[in-house]
């Protein structure tokens, strides 16, 4: 299974957390305060880390901040720990590039469910193997291409770095190029949400920061288009020279 950084001032959080993942067969590390995850994330290289906003010495903000900052670790899925009247802090989260956010009091079985499927979209857990047939190795769309095996991305040959939920999310765009998805559509397909459920912000700002890697001007989007109040579709950006 996975080795995953949990990181919250509450030593019952850390436990409950910890024995709660163990459960499922993963390595637990935890960690008090924010300099300590940075400390520990950068000598473990756990394959996730859950991470309270609210801490001493560096908030969890900062924390996601610096990895997604840091070459080596700007691809390391992480989930924020959010208070349930916290929702300016959990928006600053998802926008600093975190790929999910959990409030507490959490649901445990919600829980392990956004664990498996950030670990799943990372590439880092699988529950049926997936064979070559089964995908191309490489997509593209206009002057976007993707990489699937070594999980890169390009612009016109430039390299651009995305998170694990951007990378499955452009992936899901660029394989149904032209086609127009809701925001519900997303959550269930690419953050393995069940039907009904999931926060429409974090598409947007997914989608903002996806724009913002991607466009040329990102304010003026000619890949990832906004259709009306139907949802998100991905072009070849036609008319970006036009």
């Amino acid at each position: 299974m996975a080795t995953i950084l949990i990181a919250d001032d509450d030593s019952r959080i850390t436990s409950a957390l910890a024995a709660l993942l163990s459960e499922d067969g993963h390595v637990t590390i935890c960690a008090s305060d924010g300099n300590e995850a940075l400390r520990m994330i950068r000598s473990r290289k756990p394959d996730l880390a859950v991470i309270d906003i609210v801490m001493p010495a560096l908030d969890g903000l900062g924390v996601v901040r610096q990895l997604r900052q840091d070459p080596a670790l700007a691809t390391m899925p992480i989930i924020l720990l959010t208070g349930r009247h916290e929702p300016e802090e959990r928006v600053r989260g998802l926008d600093e590039g975190a790929d999910d956010y959990i409030s507490k009091p959490f649901d445990t079985g919600e829980l392990r469910a956004r664990v498996r499927a950030v670990l799943r979209r990372a590439g880092r857990f699988s529950e049926t193997a997936v064979t070559p047939q089964s995908q191309p190795s490489q997509i593209n769309c206009g002057p976007i291409s993707m990489d699937l095996p070594r999980r890169q991305v390009r612009v016109d040959d430039a390299l651009v770095t995305l998170t694990p939920t951007e990378f499955q999310l452009l992936q899901h765009l660029m394989t149904h190029s032209e086609q127009v998805f809701s925001s519900q559509e997303l959550l269930q397909t690419v953050w393995d949400y069940p039907a009904g459920t999931g926060d429409s912000s974090l598409v947007r700002w997914h989608m903002r920061n996806l724009r913002a890697k991607l466009e040329p001007v990102p304010e003026e989007p000619v890949f990832i288009l906004t259709v009306g109040n139907h949802g998100y579709m991905l072009t070849a950006g036609d008319n970006r020279h036009r």
